[in-house]
């Protein structure tokens, strides 16, 4: 029984990496939603592995670097060969050096988190989580195509939101993360709005919904970033008055 609790975490793990190779072969092959939609396949493995992981106690340092490789793959190499295949090789070493760019800093990424593990448990994250960033990248693959026949070529914005991506996560902003968020306490009016809303675009639209959500992700940590570096400053020229 010991020895099948241990098993079930390590195999959630490795059937998100074999969605994160299987989004490889698919964007290599050209057939990029099947890659997106396998990219985020392997982010709901991500998350339940871990859940798993911790609702039965069995949490080990092998199943942290499994964890890591496994993400390394689904959302490090396999979101950059498919941004590569599917806008970026038009533009000949320069997106070649970018999707390249995105995959290192997802290893930075991954190799600070495992550090920060190590020494605290966390409930927010340093920098743009890579299983984000891999979304942002799966989500817009699916949401041009759900308008588009042919693929955005050599796309200057697709290249700037590539490099965006890569140094917002080994950047040292706060993103927040789903333990932050606590449904048993009150919330805002306007998140019950945003709540329903977001459940009718779903229902409606899934490809924009899909896109919105990981765009209002990054973009509210962007934005709560620069609000919270603009009130610091504030307050210390106040405090030097």
């Amino acid at each position: 029984m010991k020895k099948g609790i241990y098993i079930l975490p390590n195999s959630l793990t490795i059937c998100g990496m074999f969605f994160g190779f299987y989004a490889l072969i698919s964007a290599i092959k050209g057939d990029y939603v099947r890659a997106a939609w396998a990219i985020l396949i392997a982010n709901i493995f991500d998350g339940l592995d871990g859940w798993v992981a911790r609702l039965t106690n069995t949490t080990t340092k092998f199943g942290l670097e499994l964890d890591s490789l496994s993400d390394l793959v689904a959302f490090g190499v396999a979101p950059a060969i498919l941004v590569y295949t599917w806008s970026l090789i038009p533009l000949g070493r320069a997106g070649a050096a970018t999707a390249f760019l995105f995959a290192v800093c997802g290893a930075l990424r991954l190799a600070r988190y495992n550090i920060q593990m190590v020494s605290e448990e966390r409930k927010a994250f340093t920098g743009l989580p890579i299983p984000a960033a891999a979304s942002v990248i799966a989500t817009l693959v699916i949401f041009h195509s759900s308008f588009a026949d042919n693929p955005p070529e050599g796309s200057f914005w697709v290249l700037l939101l590539t490099i965006i991506l890569s140094v917002l996560m080994v950047s040292t902003l706060r993103f927040h993360g789903i333990k932050e968020i606590d449904l048993k306490k009150r919330k805002p009016f306007w998140f019950l709005v945003f709540f329903v809303t977001l459940i009718f675009i779903t229902v409606v639209h899934p490809p924009i919904a899909l896109f919105s959500f990981a765009m209002a992700y990054l973009l509210w940590g962007i934005i709560e970033n620069t609000y919270l570096f603009y009130k610091r400053r504030t307050e210390r020229r106040t405090e030097q008055l």
